[in-house]
């Protein structure tokens, strides 16, 4: 007797091989898989284009470039004009205003990547977050010099896309912050932290305990804001209570230029 063949639909979805079902791997227990692949497929691309010294770039994605901030002010004024009243309007612009104030360090991460492609002669590549705002600023940068750039956008409540400079093929969407950080993180010579809020701060303590525990080989942590980063962080009352020593906060300079913020970098590789 010949032997029927049996329909594949009968089994539905088992009958799927495992890599192809896309379902399988949303599930919960496939997370460990999941997480792999955000490690292996941005070091498959790095390996690929000979990605393998970078200079990583940390800032608010809300800060613009100085001339679409004095644009969006006038908006908000007109705005209030009409409905003088409105809490929430004032609430905008004020907030607005506050950006206004940070917009020349959109300048000052361009220009800053600019000068790691020339010093370097592109040997070192500028990583950011990819999205708008400084990350925009800093991939901008190094895309008017001729550079290669990154970006590492991952998903949020508020979809945020790439930036248009980044380098073709080299812009990946990562749904575990902590499967991106080890790719800020694994080749990075330095980080260079702009003004920013919560994710930015988020990323700042993570490499500086990186670093102090050992976890990652000492690199040169700069902050670009005097008068931002003086304000909104202590690093010397932190030492002067115990909590940490004073060569941590010895090795955190603050500057306020690109240019001030290559030097450090140079400065440290020379010592």
């Amino acid at each position: 007797m010949k032997k029927q063949k049996v329909s594949a639909t009968k089994h539905g979805s088992s009958y799927i091989k495992a890599y192809e079902d896309v379902e399988l791997l949303k599930q919960d227990i496939m997370r460990p898989v999941r997480m792999e692949l955000e490690v292996l497929k941005p070091e498959l691309y790095f390996k690929h284009f000979g990605i393998n010294e970078t200079i990583v770039c940390f800032g608010s994605a809300r800060i613009p470039q100085g001339k679409d901030v004095q644009k969006k002010i006038q908006q908000a004024q007109k705005a209030l004009e009409k409905d003088p009243s409105n809490v929430k309007l004032k609430q905008q612009l004020a907030a607005i205003k506050g950006l206004s104030s940070l917009s020349r360090y959109y300048d000052e991460a361009r220009r800053f990547a600019k000068i790691v492609v020339k010093e370097s002669h592109n040997r070192l590549t500028i990583v950011t977050g990819g999205g708008p705002g400084i990350m925009e600023a800093a991939n901008r940068g190094a895309f008017e010099n001729g550079g290669t750039s990154v970006g590492l956008n991952i998903t949020l409540p508020h979809e945020q896309f790439p930036n248009q400079y980044i380098s073709p093929n080299l812009a990946f969407l990562f749904h575990y912050f902590a499967i991106r950080k080890i790719h800020f993180v694994m080749r990075s010579k330095a980080f260079v932290v702009f003004p920013g809020g919560f994710g930015t701060f988020d990323e700042l303590f993570e490499i500086l305990t990186l670093v102090q525990t050992g976890k990652k080989s000492r690199i040169p942590v700069i902050l670009v804001g005097k008068s931002f980063w003086n304000k909104v962080i202590n690093v010397k009352a932190l030492a002067q209570y115990g909590v940490i020593s004073k060569e941590d906060a010895a090795a955190l300079p603050i500057v306020d230029t690109a240019e001030d913020a290559w030097k450090e970098i140079v400065k440290f590789y020379k010592r």
